[in-house]
């Protein structure tokens, strides 16, 4: 019997920086990361970021010649945290810890503050030196996405307290608190020096600041507190609290606006990756918000329309009527990956029809009906795509990659769903399906869309006649669902379901995954069919007990890493809970709402793009997928959704009620106060009976 050693080669092409255990505070479009002792420069992703382009590469701080010992990393929100370190080499002979530094960072809309407090319980007097060092950088985040070498430092200007930087757009000005020398180090390396004496008992302050312009900017950052309420949340598992707590910290942090629409706010899809508009991921963050206010659906919605597609142009997949699927201030390039992205692109098959569903929702939910009126001739728009050219080959469903419209570069997103790496749709035997893919999810909201659409255009044909009515679309939208049961089942064993897609040949692609959630609460599905799915998606296969899985684990491509090929997405468990509840599966909805809570609690409530779906009865935390964004707006977002299903609402302000079926389970009592409904503040109860006990604000119709 013989025995073979496999040695592998180390890997040489670059690789993207890991995130996972970094410390970051934000607001947008500002981004600080570093360890957990406020330190820079261990990492790649380590810096003060701004317009997507990093400023300063490390940071290091040294009070009398050493950096200090970290006792504790406290965050005070989304955009500041202090670290906490002891001085004890400044300690006199005493046992305990006399000297410590209390150095916290803050983000701005434009820039970085630091300030470093260093305070002493001696008595005497301490005199010290505080030196701060710092590398100043004009990397782009797509070079330090992309693993790539560091670049050479840029020139500096010193001009007293202050050192200057610049690209041909991007200025930079670090500034130092009085007292401070401030020179450069032959290395390159600025140093900030304060020669200083702690006072006998007291302490002393220093700091600096670093503050950026971008005149190419495409999106800016939003200053004041968000239009959203904050709802006060009192539950009987203070997890679901502490997360919809931290979440809306984060979702505030991530507001922005574009340069050339400055009073819409949207939020950003994610930190570090991702700080910009996202057509996909700032519709559904805006849709899950819509319960605590219809303002920031409002600002998406009209962004959105002003970016909506008005030709058709191959090389950035424009087509007439298509909503963006993300906007760049330069070209996005991925080395190594072949992506190449235009600053303005639109490949996205789904973003269109999710845009007509939340402007739908909106309404439901009180956006002002002149607000809606302004907008219809863009729903029109957009439900003319669908027909038009999101079904390219005119069998009556929605493709991916269009075929009369096909990216001709080679270097556009292969797969334009939700799910849009290389390998997110494959067979069971782990196969790749080949384009164009007809993804079962997007057939579900451009019905969804074309019925809702209808809903919206006869409801103001109706009132004052500018909208032609909805029968063309409830047309289109029956011969889709006809179509899509002809098609899209697979039998199994285990009862039928929904493939994930049709490939290019019209065959249904046979894995079992995550994307059968959206499906629910559509209205595409019967009665019968709904059962089916909900059955699956709390199956020992899809759920992990930290959510749902994207990839049925008895598929032969399951990983628990794999981006879209194992892991658990937030959102995407969110979408299925919110398809559950909606549908009257309030068992299944609580099987994957106690998932996303002990998740939560694993991250701290701070839950990312997404994790692993390692099983929760093999490991008693999640384990993180390394290059997550974290905080992400949908799955930030995730919280008030999740929130909103455990209490059944459904909104229709106009017809003046608020329906809710309590579907709290062990969460019961509950009680929420500062939620919005058509404009007025509401405040529910949920008692330990599942019963609504209290309810002020708005005509409450119990379900």
């Amino acid at each position: 019997m013989t025995a073979e050693t496999i040695v592998a080669e180390a890997p040489t092409a670059p690789r993207q920086p890991l995130i996972h255990g970094e410390t970051l505070v934000l607001r947008a479009p500002t981004q600080a990361w570093s360890s957990a002792d406020g330190s820079m420069g261990a990492s790649p992703i380590h810096g003060y970021f701004f317009s997507d382009t990093r400023l300063v590469a490390s940071v290091a701080v040294r009070v009398g010649a050493e950096a200090g010992e970290l006792i504790a990393t406290v965050p005070r929100g989304a955009d500041s945290v202090t670290f906490v370190s002891l001085q004890r080499h400044l300690d006199d002979a005493l046992p305990d810890a006399r000297v410590r530094t209390l150095h916290t960072r803050t983000a701005t809309i434009t820039g970085v503050t630091d300030a470093i407090v260093v305070s002493s319980d001696r008595r005497e007097p301490i005199d010290t030196v505080i030196e701060v060092t710092l590398t100043a950088d004009l990397s782009t985040m797509d070079h330090i996405k992309s693993g790539l070498p560091a670049l050479p430092m840029p020139v500096v200007t010193l001009n007293d307290d202050r050192a200057t930087w610049a690209s041909d757009t991007l200025t930079v000005n670090l500034t130092a608190d009085p007292g401070a020398t401030l020179s450069q180090l032959p290395t390159g390396e600025l140093l900030l020096s304060w020669p200083t004496t702690v006072p006998t008992r007291g302490e002393i302050i220093v700091g600096w600041q670093l503050d950026a312009t971008d005149t190419r900017a495409v999106v800016r950052g939003v200053e004041g507190a968000p239009s959203w309420s904050v709802p006060a949340v009192t539950c009987a598992d203070d997890r679901l609290t502490r997360w919809v707590s931290t979440a809306l910290g984060d979702l505030d942090a991530l507001r922005l606006t574009t340069t050339a629409h400055p009073d819409e706010v949207f939020l950003a899809a994610g930190a570090p990756w991702f700080f910009t508009l996202f057509g996909r991921d700032s519709i559904w963050a805006a849709r899950m918000m819509l319960p605590l206010g219809t303002e920031l659906a409002g600002g998406t919605l009209r962004v959105l329309a002003a970016l909506q597609g008005q030709a058709a142009v191959p090389e950035t997949a424009e087509q007439p009527g298509k909503i963006m699927h993300e906007l760049r201030r330069d070209t996005l390039e991925i080395h190594g990956e072949g992506l190449h992205l235009p600053p303005l692109y639109y490949g996205t098959v789904d973003a269109t029809p999710l845009w007509v569903c939340l402007l739908h929702d909106a309404w439901k939910w009180g956006l002002p009906e002149d607000e809606v009126r302004a907008l219809l001739p863009n729903l029109t728009a957009a439900l003319g795509w669908m027909r038009d050219f999101g079904d390219a080959d005119g069998d009556g469903l929605l493709e991916d990659r269009p075929l009369n419209c096909a990216d001709e570069t080679g270097q556009g997103l292969s797969n334009q769903g939700w799910k849009d790496s290389d390998d997110s749709v494959q067979w069971q035997d782990g196969s790749l399906a080949e384009g164009p893919i007809a993804l079962c999810e997007v057939q579900a909201y451009a019905f969804e869309a074309a019925m809702h659409g209808a809903d919206l255009l006869d409801h103001f044909a109706r009132i004052d006649g500018t909208a032609p009515g909805g029968a063309e679309w409830r047309a289109w939208a029956s011969a889709l669902q006809k179509r899509f049961n002809e098609a899209f089942w697979v039998d199994s064993p285990q009862g039928a379901y929904p493939a994930i897609a049709l490939d290019a040949a019209k065959r249904p692609v046979d894995t079992l995954t995550s994307n059968l959630g959206h499906l629910l609460g559509t209205g595409l599905l019967t009665a019968q069919q709904a059962a089916l799915v909900a059955r699956r998606l709390v199956s020992p296969e899809m759920s992990s007990g930290f959510g749902l899985r994207t990839l049925s684990t008895d598929s032969v491509g399951y990983w628990p890493l794999s981006y879209h090929g194992g892991s658990v997405w937030t959102h995407d468990t969110a979408i299925a809970i919110t398809g559950l509840a909606r549908d009257g599966f309030t068992a299944e909805a609580n099987t994957l709402i106690s998932g996303l809570l002990a998740a939560a609690a694993g991250f701290e409530y701070r839950l990312p793009e997404l994790h692993s779906g390692d099983s929760a009865a093999a490991l008693s935390r999640p384990i993180p997928y390394p290059a997550a964004c974290r905080p992400q707006a949908w799955s930030a977002a995730s919280a008030v959704a999740v929130l909103s299903s455990v209490l059944g609402l459904a909104a229709d302000a106009p017809g003046g009620v608020l329906g809710v079926s309590p579907a709290a389970g062990v969460l019961a009592p509950l009680s929420v106060e500062g939620l919005r409904f058509g404009g007025a503040a509401v405040s529910l109860s949920i008692n330990s009976d599942n019963e609504v006990s209290g309810a002020s604000g708005a005509a409450i119709e119990v379900r």
